[in-house]
Protein backbone atom coordinates (compact mmCIF):
# COMPACT_ATOMS: atom_id res chain seq x y z
CA UNK A 1 0.00 0.00 0.00
CA UNK A 2 1.24 3.43 -0.44
CA UNK A 3 -0.49 6.52 -1.56
CA UNK A 4 -1.15 9.07 -4.62
CA UNK A 5 -0.97 12.76 -3.29
CA UNK A 6 -2.33 15.50 -5.34
CA UNK A 7 -1.33 18.75 -4.04
CA UNK A 8 -2.47 22.17 -5.02
CA UNK A 9 -3.40 21.24 -8.70
CA UNK A 10 -3.51 23.39 -11.14
CA UNK A 11 -4.25 23.25 -14.54
CA UNK A 12 -6.13 25.15 -17.49
CA UNK A 13 -5.71 24.53 -21.26
CA UNK A 14 -3.52 26.83 -23.49
CA UNK A 15 -5.81 29.74 -24.35
CA UNK A 16 -8.48 29.40 -21.83
CA UNK A 17 -8.90 31.61 -18.95
CA UNK A 18 -10.98 28.77 -16.82
CA UNK A 19 -9.22 26.60 -14.98
CA UNK A 20 -10.05 23.10 -15.07
CA UNK A 21 -8.78 22.20 -11.71
CA UNK A 22 -7.39 25.41 -9.21
CA UNK A 23 -5.79 24.28 -5.88
CA UNK A 24 -7.47 20.81 -5.58
CA UNK A 25 -5.62 18.79 -3.39
CA UNK A 26 -6.52 15.02 -2.09
CA UNK A 27 -4.98 11.57 -1.54
CA UNK A 28 -5.85 7.94 -2.96
CA UNK A 29 -4.49 4.71 -1.24
CA UNK A 30 -3.29 2.36 -4.32
CA UNK A 31 -5.14 -0.34 -3.11
CA UNK A 32 -8.58 1.58 -3.80
CA UNK A 33 -10.76 0.44 -6.45
CA UNK A 34 -11.91 4.05 -7.41
CA UNK A 35 -15.06 5.02 -9.68
CA UNK A 36 -14.76 8.12 -11.59
CA UNK A 37 -17.48 10.37 -11.67
CA UNK A 38 -18.56 13.91 -12.91
CA UNK A 39 -20.47 15.24 -15.81
CA UNK A 40 -19.16 15.27 -19.31
CA UNK A 41 -16.95 18.27 -20.09
CA UNK A 42 -15.63 18.11 -16.03
CA UNK A 43 -12.27 17.16 -16.73
CA UNK A 44 -12.32 13.47 -16.09
CA UNK A 45 -10.02 12.42 -19.10
CA UNK A 46 -7.92 15.49 -18.49
CA UNK A 47 -7.11 14.32 -14.92
CA UNK A 48 -5.95 10.82 -16.21
CA UNK A 49 -3.61 12.35 -18.96
CA UNK A 50 -2.35 14.57 -15.90
CA UNK A 51 -1.54 11.50 -14.22
CA UNK A 52 0.06 10.02 -16.73
CA UNK A 53 2.05 13.43 -17.43
CA UNK A 54 1.31 14.67 -20.81
CA UNK A 55 0.05 18.13 -19.83
CA UNK A 56 2.01 20.53 -17.79
CA UNK A 57 0.39 21.46 -14.36
CA UNK A 58 0.94 23.81 -11.33
CA UNK A 59 1.09 21.85 -7.93
CA UNK A 60 2.37 17.91 -7.32
CA UNK A 61 1.32 14.84 -7.93
CA UNK A 62 3.28 12.43 -6.30
CA UNK A 63 3.19 8.63 -6.48
CA UNK A 64 5.43 5.78 -5.95
CA UNK A 65 3.54 3.56 -9.13
CA UNK A 66 3.93 3.94 -12.42
CA UNK A 67 0.31 4.43 -14.33
CA UNK A 68 -0.76 2.69 -17.20
CA UNK A 69 -3.92 3.46 -19.85
CA UNK A 70 -6.83 1.41 -20.88
CA UNK A 71 -6.98 1.37 -23.72
CA UNK A 72 -3.84 0.82 -24.23
CA UNK A 73 -2.27 2.89 -27.27
CA UNK A 74 -0.26 2.10 -30.14
CA UNK A 75 -1.99 -1.35 -30.84
CA UNK A 76 -1.49 -2.60 -33.82
CA UNK A 77 -4.28 -4.70 -35.52
CA UNK A 78 -2.06 -6.72 -37.70
CA UNK A 79 0.27 -7.55 -34.99
CA UNK A 80 0.32 -10.86 -33.16
CA UNK A 81 -1.36 -10.87 -30.15
CA UNK A 82 1.20 -12.54 -27.94
CA UNK A 83 3.28 -9.90 -29.33
CA UNK A 84 1.52 -6.90 -28.35
CA UNK A 85 1.40 -8.70 -24.58
CA UNK A 86 5.07 -8.99 -24.85
CA UNK A 87 5.27 -4.79 -25.50
CA UNK A 88 2.78 -4.05 -22.41
CA UNK A 89 5.04 -6.50 -19.96
CA UNK A 90 7.80 -7.84 -21.57
CA UNK A 91 8.63 -9.95 -18.48
CA UNK A 92 5.41 -11.81 -17.95
CA UNK A 93 5.21 -15.06 -17.23
CA UNK A 94 3.38 -17.45 -19.53
CA UNK A 95 1.03 -19.55 -16.41
CA UNK A 96 0.44 -15.82 -15.27
CA UNK A 97 -1.20 -14.70 -18.29
CA UNK A 98 -3.14 -17.80 -18.60
CA UNK A 99 -4.49 -17.76 -15.53
CA UNK A 100 -5.71 -13.92 -16.52
CA UNK A 101 -7.05 -15.13 -19.57
CA UNK A 102 -8.95 -18.07 -17.49
CA UNK A 103 -10.30 -15.09 -15.41
CA UNK A 104 -11.84 -13.84 -18.36
CA UNK A 105 -13.07 -16.47 -20.27
CA UNK A 106 -10.69 -16.05 -23.52
CA UNK A 107 -9.19 -18.93 -24.38
CA UNK A 108 -5.91 -19.65 -24.59
CA UNK A 109 -5.25 -20.13 -28.57
CA UNK A 110 -6.24 -15.85 -28.72
CA UNK A 111 -2.89 -15.10 -28.14
CA UNK A 112 -1.37 -16.90 -30.51
CA UNK A 113 -3.85 -14.89 -33.14
CA UNK A 114 -3.62 -11.86 -35.45
CA UNK A 115 -4.87 -9.37 -32.73
CA UNK A 116 -7.85 -7.85 -35.44
CA UNK A 117 -8.65 -11.41 -35.38
CA UNK A 118 -10.24 -11.26 -31.74
CA UNK A 119 -13.29 -9.50 -31.37
CA UNK A 120 -13.45 -6.32 -29.82
CA UNK A 121 -14.40 -8.01 -26.34
CA UNK A 122 -11.44 -10.36 -26.45
CA UNK A 123 -9.25 -7.35 -27.57
CA UNK A 124 -10.37 -5.79 -24.41
CA UNK A 125 -9.88 -8.43 -22.06
CA UNK A 126 -6.79 -9.37 -23.46
CA UNK A 127 -5.67 -5.64 -22.50
CA UNK A 128 -6.42 -5.38 -19.45
CA UNK A 129 -5.16 -8.72 -18.73
CA UNK A 130 -1.80 -8.11 -19.81
CA UNK A 131 -1.89 -4.04 -17.66
CA UNK A 132 -2.82 -6.32 -14.45
CA UNK A 133 0.38 -8.31 -14.67
CA UNK A 134 2.16 -5.24 -14.45
CA UNK A 135 3.89 -4.71 -11.23
CA UNK A 136 3.89 -1.62 -9.30
CA UNK A 137 1.48 -0.03 -11.69
CA UNK A 138 -2.21 1.72 -10.88
CA UNK A 139 -4.26 1.49 -13.83
CA UNK A 140 -6.42 4.20 -15.41
CA UNK A 141 -9.31 2.42 -17.27
CA UNK A 142 -11.24 4.59 -19.46
CA UNK A 143 -14.90 3.08 -20.39
CA UNK A 144 -13.93 -0.37 -20.70
CA UNK A 145 -17.46 -1.47 -21.45
CA UNK A 146 -17.99 0.15 -25.09
CA UNK A 147 -17.02 -2.89 -27.03
CA UNK A 148 -18.99 -6.02 -24.34
CA UNK A 149 -22.48 -7.35 -24.17
CA UNK A 150 -24.21 -7.57 -21.42
CA UNK A 151 -22.82 -11.03 -19.98
CA UNK A 152 -18.95 -9.34 -20.94
CA UNK A 153 -19.69 -6.69 -18.75
CA UNK A 154 -20.94 -8.91 -16.24
CA UNK A 155 -16.96 -11.02 -16.72
CA UNK A 156 -15.25 -7.65 -16.41
CA UNK A 157 -16.95 -6.55 -13.22
CA UNK A 158 -16.59 -9.35 -11.16
CA UNK A 159 -12.69 -9.52 -12.50
CA UNK A 160 -11.81 -6.01 -11.56
CA UNK A 161 -13.64 -7.08 -8.34
CA UNK A 162 -10.58 -9.35 -7.69
CA UNK A 163 -8.47 -6.36 -8.63
CA UNK A 164 -7.00 -3.60 -6.96
CA UNK A 165 -5.29 -0.63 -7.61
CA UNK A 166 -6.97 1.66 -10.29
CA UNK A 167 -9.45 4.34 -11.56
CA UNK A 168 -12.51 3.47 -13.47
CA UNK A 169 -14.29 5.83 -15.86
CA UNK A 170 -17.61 4.37 -16.79
CA UNK A 171 -21.57 5.61 -17.62
CA UNK A 172 -22.54 1.75 -16.64
CA UNK A 173 -23.85 2.38 -12.69
CA UNK A 174 -24.18 -1.41 -12.42
CA UNK A 175 -21.12 -2.14 -13.76
CA UNK A 176 -19.23 0.57 -11.26
CA UNK A 177 -21.48 -0.71 -8.17
CA UNK A 178 -20.26 -4.16 -8.82
CA UNK A 179 -16.22 -3.19 -8.37
CA UNK A 180 -14.98 -0.01 -6.76
CA UNK A 181 -15.29 0.66 -3.17
CA UNK A 182 -14.58 4.23 -3.66
CA UNK A 183 -15.66 7.33 -5.65
CA UNK A 184 -13.72 9.59 -7.34
CA UNK A 185 -16.14 12.78 -8.06
CA UNK A 186 -15.48 15.89 -9.59
CA UNK A 187 -17.47 18.71 -9.16
CA UNK A 188 -17.94 22.19 -9.92
CA UNK A 189 -15.13 23.86 -7.50
CA UNK A 190 -13.37 20.73 -6.30
CA UNK A 191 -12.86 16.81 -6.44
CA UNK A 192 -14.23 14.69 -3.54
CA UNK A 193 -13.17 11.33 -2.61
CA UNK A 194 -16.14 8.97 -0.74
CA UNK A 195 -16.02 5.34 0.46
CA UNK A 196 -18.55 2.84 -1.04
CA UNK A 197 -19.95 2.27 -4.46
CA UNK A 198 -21.61 4.24 -6.77
CA UNK A 199 -25.03 3.57 -5.41
CA UNK A 200 -24.22 5.11 -2.21
CA UNK A 201 -21.89 7.80 -3.44
CA UNK A 202 -25.49 8.73 -5.50
CA UNK A 203 -27.77 8.48 -2.76
CA UNK A 204 -25.51 11.02 -0.54
CA UNK A 205 -25.69 13.62 -3.31
CA UNK A 206 -29.07 13.49 -3.78
CA UNK A 207 -29.64 13.84 -0.27
CA UNK A 208 -26.79 16.91 -0.16
CA UNK A 209 -28.32 18.38 -3.29
CA UNK A 210 -31.91 18.83 -1.74
CA UNK A 211 -30.11 19.56 1.66
CA UNK A 212 -28.67 23.04 -0.56
CA UNK A 213 -31.89 22.92 -1.99
CA UNK A 214 -33.76 23.40 0.77
CA UNK A 215 -31.53 25.78 2.47
CA UNK A 216 -31.68 28.06 -1.17
CA UNK A 217 -35.30 28.10 -0.33
CA UNK A 218 -35.55 29.05 3.07
CA UNK A 219 -32.83 31.61 1.82
CA UNK A 220 -35.04 32.83 -0.27
CA UNK A 221 -37.80 33.19 2.00
CA UNK A 222 -35.93 35.32 4.41
CA UNK A 223 -34.74 37.52 1.95
CA UNK A 224 -38.28 38.17 0.94
CA UNK A 225 -39.42 38.10 4.77
CA UNK A 226 -36.55 40.57 5.27
CA UNK A 227 -37.22 43.12 2.52
CA UNK A 228 -40.99 43.35 3.51
CA UNK A 229 -40.01 44.03 6.73
CA UNK A 230 -37.64 46.52 5.67
CA UNK A 231 -40.21 48.05 3.12
CA UNK A 232 -42.84 48.13 6.03
CA UNK A 233 -40.58 49.92 8.50
CA UNK A 234 -39.66 52.50 5.58
CA UNK A 235 -42.94 53.36 5.22
CA UNK A 236 -43.58 53.32 8.96
CA UNK A 237 -40.39 56.29 9.03
CA UNK A 238 -41.48 57.88 6.08
CA UNK A 239 -45.42 58.30 7.75
CA UNK A 240 -44.29 59.33 10.49
CA UNK A 241 -41.94 62.01 9.46
CA UNK A 242 -44.38 63.25 7.37
CA UNK A 243 -46.67 64.02 10.05
CA UNK A 244 -43.84 65.24 12.31
CA UNK A 245 -43.76 68.25 8.71
CA UNK A 246 -47.49 68.11 8.05
CA UNK A 247 -47.55 66.67 4.72
CA UNK A 248 -48.37 63.19 3.20
CA UNK A 249 -44.93 62.39 0.83
CA UNK A 250 -46.67 60.63 -1.20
Amino acid sequence: MSLIKVTNLTFAYDGSYDNIFENVSFQIDTDWKLGFTGRNGRGKTTFLHLLLGKYEYSGTISANVGFEYFPFQGVHQESNTLDIIGDIVPDFLHWQLLRELSLLQVSEDAVYRVFGSLSHGEQTKVLLAALFLKENSFLLIDEPTNHLDLDGRKLVSDYLNTKSGFILVSHDRAFLDNCVDHILSINKTNIEIQKGNFSSWWENKKRQDNLELAENEKLRKDIKRLSAAAKRTLDWSENSEAKKIGFDPV
